[in-house]
């Protein structure tokens, strides 16, 4: 009994331990499918955190063209978004379509993607590198899905090239720039016109007589209801075609803006009102749907208006394809739950190249896979207000885009400077004449008739006193920079004595390149006839025929940066007469003012070259549209410009947001300090990019539609190894024999300049 008893015993210990150990082992148990799932349940929050990005981008729309700022524009819907949310009133894009939303998608300044000149034309075969990751593809990474509808605009030369393959998982919308409103036709100059509305990578016919701001609202709309939002972030480019030209607007829209007189202006209007809808349409579809709560919708402009066109900068200077503030200041704002400050205005410096790093950041991304970034991440200053990591903005550098103006007005200063009285014989010039008839008599036009109106090409008589020594080496040296037209490190090489010069000389020079003190520029400036030059420069004999001579050889090549590359390579390059060129030959390099470039350090902002036609143009004198819109959309030689030769301007912007009052005469070492980075940033910069239009783009050729016309790896890139000069293998054309044929000639070749070379 004692042992049955100790057995009996040992038995219920066992049996209690067992039953401990098992209770003990549950809880092990249950943490460990805890920590089995820990990488899910961190996922989970991440993908709820990741928020929905709406980027909603409109096109052409001025600074004076949305209610907060102008309250005769009718926008409810913005105007509350931005109230409620964080208004960017510091805000920067490019002057123009392409450059504006290639930074946009890739972060990277133009002067590093090769588009720093122009836009992409429907005929020409170019895009994005293909090297280069973009926002859609980074996005994509972090595990959103992504959707562009409306206007592309960065090539589609190839099929890589397409939306589809940059990074979105489906598209809908147009390629090209400019589109009609309800026919979808596109036009690249008169006679080139196709049909351009795309699904995917397919045409979607049939669609006309739907106007496109209504379609594309549909397609986002739909977009919204099809995704679950609880799934994956989104991701939604709606890029509006609104309030590009053409002026096309259902009527409806125009009765509440019957009072404006100008009919442009009220069209246009009218279009900014079609946005406010569609935005309206699309935050409540985020509401209906379930993406509200955890969205961050940004809008934002591409670019400044065209006041031609109806459009508005007011009170800003110049206008769109400028590098004046009324054409790189844009309107924009944050609207989102997730900010942590509300219902403020940011006065923080901002560039659309931020978006990248910024979206990619509040995605949850990593932005260390795509170097060479030029944006920041500024969510913490758009959201609690922090302070700016931007300090300085580099708007653009344009090498290819040189004035005829400045051109001369450098070879001038330093052949005068160099004190060679000898030149070539005559019948060599005269040979050069022979070879460009119809330009000397597009010279004989605007220095005769009305020389004041073609400043530009009013002062390029100012060569006629040119010593004949110089004359003779001008060809040749031509012909060597032909073969080595655009790498960007040759124009740092020779960026010398226009600043120095001005630095130097502060009380005489008003930051540009005509020094007030040297007589002899005095006199070229003030005369606007050859016969007035040659009277007041009569050291040389019989100096009008070298006057043609220069002329000639400047408009000989059509690479304008090529002529001056050469100019500034051989000779000191300042403008100034009198001065030898030992001096200038000491002088520190810094840039070369006749290159058109603009940057923003701080609150100083400096323009060089050409920055493009800089009037004050108020809403109530909006000018009657001076020909077809393309020609509106480059730096416009059939408008009147400016007498003066200036090719330097200084602007706190500040304290003079509205550039009213130039400081480059009174602080040359601000001048020289931001010339300095320029040149730094050219260092980095890679060629231009700027192939010819092919004729196979043709849509005659596909259907009558715009769509991808090289198949394959043919690569466009390799084929061009740069720039194109225009006209360059133009035949020569017999000289005209009478006054008549001359201006026929003349009006004929300035026609098909504007129409072939519009931006």
């Amino acid at each position: 009994m004692q042992a049955a008893a100790v057995a009996l015993t040992l038995l219920s210990v066992f049996i209690s331990l067992g039953r401990l150990s098992a209770h003990r082992a549950k809880p092990n148990q249950t943490q460990n499918h805890n920590d089995s799932n820990t990488p899910n349940q961190e996922t989970e929050p991440k993908t709820k955190n990741q928020p929905h990005i709406i980027f909603i981008l409109t096109d052409d729309q001025g600074f004076n063209d949305i209610g907060y700022h102008n309250p005769t524009i009718k926008t409810p819907t913005l105007d509350k978004l931005a109230a409620e949310g964080v208004t960017l009133e510091n805000y920067y894009v490019q002057p123009i379509c392409t450059p504006s939303r290639s930074q946009l998608l890739t972060g990277r300044y133009q002067i590093h993607t090769g588009l720093q000149h122009s836009i992409i034309r429907p005929s020409q075969p170019s895009c994005l590198p293909a090297h280069m990751d973009t926002l859609p593809e980074r996005l994509r990474q972090a595990g959103y899905t992504t959707h562009m509808v409306g206007k592309w605009h960065l090539g589609f030369y190839r099929k890589a090239c397409l939306p589809t393959r940059k990074g979105f998982d489906s598209f809908f919308g147009s390629l090209t720039g400019s589109v009609d409103y309800y026919s979808y036709g596109s036009c690249d100059g008169p006679g080139l016109c196709g049909y351009d509305l795309h699904d995917d990578e397919g045409v979607a016919w049939g669609q006309e007589g739907k106007y496109s701001t209504t379609l594309f609202t549909q397609r986002a709309r739909k977009i919204l209801e099809s995704h679950e939002p609880t799934d994956r972030p989104l991701f939604l480019l709606l890029s509006l075609q609104a309030v590009h030209t053409p002026l096309q607007i259902p009527k409806s829209y125009i009765y509440p803006y019957r009072g404006m007189a100008n009919v442009a202006r009220r069209k246009f209007a009218a279009m900014v009102s079609t946005v406010d809808e569609a935005v309206r349409n699309v935050t409540y579809a985020l509401r209906k749907y379930g993406y509200y709560r955890n969205s961050v919708i940004i809008f934002s402009t591409d670019n400044g208006a065209q006041p031609f066109t109806g459009g508005s900068n007011w009170p800003l200077r110049g206008r769109k394809g400028t590098y004046w503030e009324g054409g790189v200041r844009g309107v924009a704002f944050v609207h989102s739950p997730l900010l942590r400050r509300r219902r403020r205005v940011s006065k923080a410096l901002l560039h659309i190249t931020d978006w990248f790093p910024t979206l990619v950041g509040l995605a949850g991304g990593n932005t260390s896979q795509s170097p060479g970034l030029d944006g920041f991440d500024v969510w913490p200053t758009i959201s609690e207000g922090k302070e700016s990591p931007r300090q300085e903005i580099l708007h653009n550098i344009d090498p290819l885009h040189k004035p005829p103006a400045q051109t001369m007005k450098w070879d001038v200063s330093t052949e005068q400077a160099s004190g060679k009285p000898k030149g070539p014989k005559k019948p060599k010039k005269r040979k050069i004449l022979k070879q460009k008839p119809k330009q000397k008599a597009a010279f004989r036009l605007k220095t005769t008739k009305k020389p004041r109106t073609f400043s530009h090409h009013a002062a390029k008589p100012k060569a006629k006193p040119l010593p004949k020594a110089k004359l003779k080496p001008l060809p040749k040296s031509k012909l060597k920079s032909k073969t080595k037209v655009y790498p960007q490190n040759q124009i740092t090489s020779h960026y010398n004595p226009h600043l120095k010069s001005h630095s130097s000389k502060s009380p005489s020079v008003s930051g540009t390149s005509r020094p007030k003190s040297q007589p002899h520029v005095q006199s070229r400036v003030k005369s606007k006839s050859r016969r007035n030059t040659s009277q007041n420069l009569s050291r040389a004999r019989t100096p009008r025929p070298k006057s043609k001579t220069q002329p000639k050889l400047h408009l000989k090549s059509k690479s304008r940066r090529t002529l001056s590359q050469h100019q500034n390579m051989s000779q000191p390059g300042t403008p100034q007469p009198n001065p030898r060129p030992t001096p200038q030959l000491s002088l520190q390099p810094v840039w070369d003012a006749s290159v058109q470039a603009a940057i923003r350090v701080g609150d100083w902002k400096l323009l060089t070259g050409d920055p493009g036609h800089g009037d004050w143009v108020p809403p109530q004198v909006l000018p009657t549209l001076p020909g077809r819109w393309w020609n509106l959309e480059r730096t416009d030689s059939a408008l009147p410009k400016p007498s003066t030769l200036k090719n330097v301007w200084l602007f706190n912007i500040t304290a003079d947001p509205c550039e009213r009052q130039d400081l480059a005469d009174q602080r040359p070492e601000v001048v020289q300090r931001l010339m300095a980075r320029l040149a730094h940033y050219n260092q980095t910069a890679v060629p231009v990019y700027f192939p010819p239009d092919d004729p196979r783009a043709d849509p005659s050729r596909h259907r009558g539609a715009w769509v991808p016309w090289v198949h394959g790896d043919e690569g466009e890139e390799g084929k061009y190894h740069g720039v194109y000069k225009k006209g360059k293998n133009k035949k020569k054309r017999k000289k005209p024999k009478c006054p008549l044929c001359k201006l026929q000639a003349f009006f004929l070749k300035l026609n098909t300049r504007m129409m072939s070379n519009r931006i």
